[in-house]
């Protein structure tokens, strides 16, 4: 849900009048009254298209495959919309929204700045599916996390790896140490080693160059095939120790690298698990199947696509307040004030006035066009 009842008053001064389709809050425990004590005006979703200015959505037509495409038709030119929605990728859905004369601000494309940190949708959903995943792994694990002392002997601890140390993975390690495993964390940024530690997990070094892994937004770039090959080489005897890893690792616009192969899956102990958080972006893991859990020799390869979805709502929460502290900032005088020259507004506007106006994605349409040519 793009809205929450909580975050409205945070809006009251801002003159924004509310609209909602009826029963979008409630598969996330948030019923139409709720929001009409808040003022909100509840409506069909095509009254809801129709009369605002502004849309917000948690997943636009690119970031929606499944039915976004049946929303194209309801926006209209001038309008504004908020939300996810794969501008790197979903490239289709980013010229068909310029073409409807949409202006598209992208939540995904939220600078990392300070005056920014309220608004990062994107480290919230992480922080979601960073918790998540251990669960996942927990449950399909035959093991306990914790050791436990009992009158039938000692129970020992889980051993857990997370391979990437963003919000989701740093998430992921804290979520696992609470629950009692041994915890270990790989990133191929050095950075982190100190953030890895700080959480109780040790830092696995492999012994392989890593200069230039980070971008100037703190994400991971994407490195070259042999580097790849050497970290996969190096991972393989780490990996074979764990009962759990849980991989995060992704790039921005990019698949997901792959950092374990099936010969690396042929040599960890039956009953291991392996959750993979990368598996919409392709996945970390050779044998993932996103949506599915696999098994080979023994262990499972879950996929889970969406994860914040499956706790729906605190991350209707938590999206909510990005949105809501995105739109307070965008409304001056009671009308949406779209400042080409803010950094805010410039880095997350795809598309505006009928053109796709974000340098990247333009310069990403033109290397597709290039290829179909």
């Amino acid at each position: 849900m793009a809205m929450a009842p909580a975050v409205l008053s945070l809006l009251n001064k801002t003159g924004a009048e509310f609209l909602m389709e009826s029963g979008a809050g409630v598969p996330a425990g948030m019923p139409d009254a709720e929001y009409v004590e808040k003022g909100v005006r509840i409506a069909s979703r095509k009254q809801v298209f129709a009369d605002s200015d502004v849309i917000l959505q948690v997943r636009t037509p690119g970031a929606n495959p499944d039915t976004g495409k049946l929303d194209l038709p309801l926006f209209r030119r001038g309008q504004a919309l908020i939300g996810f929605g794969e501008p790197l990728t979903a490239l289709d859905a980013a010229r068909a929204l310029a073409d409807r004369g949409v202006t598209f601000l992208a939540m995904e494309l939220m600078p990392r700045i300070t005056r920014a940190q309220n608004m990062d949708a994107l480290s919230s959903m992480a922080t979601i599916a960073g918790y998540k995943a251990v669960l996942l792994g927990a449950s399909a694990l035959p093991r306990m996390f914790p050791m436990l002392m009992t009158a039938a002997g000692t129970v020992a601890p889980a051993r857990v790896l997370v391979i990437g140390a963003g919000v989701a993975g740093l998430q992921a390690i804290a979520t696992a140490r609470r629950l009692g495993a041994v915890v270990s964390g790989y990133d191929i940024r050095a950075a982190v080693k100190e953030q890895i530690e700080s959480l109780g997990a040790r830092f696995v070094v492999l012994e392989m160059e890593n200069k230039g892994a980070e971008d100037k937004g703190g994400y991971a770039k994407a490195m070259g095939e042999d580097f790849y090959r050497r970290q996969r080489e190096l991972m393989a005897g780490v990996l074979a120790e764990q009962n759990v890893v849980i991989t995060t690792a992704a790039v921005p616009g990019k698949r997901a690298p792959v950092l374990i192969t099936a010969e690396m899956v042929a040599h960890m102990a039956p009953g291991s698990v392996i959750v993979d958080i990368a598996a919409e972006r392709g996945g970390n893991c050779e044998l993932t199947q996103p949506g599915e859990t696999v098994e080979q020799g023994g262990v499972q390869i879950l996929g889970p696509l969406n994860l914040p979805s499956s706790i729906p709502f605190h991350a209707s929460q938590m999206y909510a307040r990005n949105v809501g502290a995105f739109l307070k900032y965008l409304i001056k005088d009671g009308a949406l004030a779209l400042n080409p020259e803010d950094e805010i507004v410039r880095e997350t506007m795809v598309t505006d006035r009928g053109d796709v106006v974000h340098p990247r994605v333009r310069e990403l349409m033109g290397a597709a066009d290039a290829v179909r040519s």
